[in-house]
């Protein structure tokens, strides 16, 4: 082999070596980087116009969102004025929205044992097989109330991530999967009267966090201290789509948090 042949061979060798290496490291490095304008929606409770009003709404904007059922007690979930159905939570999970669980009746997990919790969640859980309804993997704690064992409880059944509040834990700000745990990830609840806290929010979800925000009926006539009234709902999604932001499910973070520690 000519002194030339040799040269173009190295040459075509390096070449390969260097891409190889660019596609080992770039795999090596782990999940994708948290995109900037990263917003994820939750809406609770089951509320009739999540169905009737909510879900057709996102669909017009393109965004996704997780819908965290239960069966509330009072008033009562069989007050289907109020209260989604569960064939229309089925039809959520069609749409493509997450389902999520938000226990059978809305209890707090701090007031409960891990067997309890545990059959709370069985509860929705059997549900969902009866429905047709993919198995819930995302929780949000009901009066953002946690607890420890209540951690322990959703790790071992297999729930990746679990969505808390702000203000009772005094961390109303952006989540950091850096540094905060996937399963007491911080949101922002909306209402009828934080109009100017939820806009001064939003700019939050850059340099790898992300906004997540929880809202209850649009409106909710159940609970009607949560409501969010239509008009400011569909402000924020102009907003948002106006903004260029990317608004997925809970689920949707999983992709760029890296591979969880096993349990001891």
């Amino acid at each position: 082999m000519g002194f030339a042949a040799s040269v173009r061979v190295c040459l075509r060798t390096a070449a390969l070596g260097l891409a190889a290496g660019l596609l080992t490291a770039g795999t090596a490095q782990g999940p994708p980087r948290v995109p900037e304008r990263l917003v994820v929606l939750t809406f609770d409770d089951s509320v009739l116009s999540h169905a009737t009003y909510v879900a057709p709404l996102l669909r017009k904007y393109g965004f996704g969102a997780t819908f965290f059922v239960c069966e509330f007690r009072d008033p009562p979930f069989a007050d289907k004025t109020r209260y989604m159905s569960w064939a229309q939570i089925r039809q959520l999970d069609k749409m493509g929205f997450e389902i999520g669980s938000h226990t059978l009746t809305h209890r707090h997990v701090n007031k409960m044992t891990a067997a309890e919790l545990g059959a709370e969640l069985d509860s929705i859980e059997g549900r969902c097989r009866r429905y047709g309804i993919r198995r819930p993997t995302s929780f949000a704690y009901p009066g953002y109330d946690t607890h420890p064992t209540a951690l322990a409880v959703l790790r071992a059944r297999g729930y990746t991530l679990a969505r808390a509040g702000g203000a009772k834990q005094g961390r109303v700000r952006a989540y950091d999967p850096a540094r905060d745990d996937r399963r007491l990830i911080p949101s922002f609840s909306t209402g009828a009267d934080n109009r100017a806290d939820i806009l001064a929010a939003l700019p939050q979800a850059r340099g790898g966090q992300v906004v997540v925000l929880t809202l209850h009926g649009v409106p909710d006539t159940a609970h009607d201290w949560v409501t969010t009234p239509p008009a400011l709902f569909e402000e924020y999604l102009r907003y948002l789509k106006d903004h260029h932001y990317r608004v997925v499910a809970l689920r949707d973070l999983a992709r760029y948090l890296p591979p969880e520690p096993a349990a001891n």
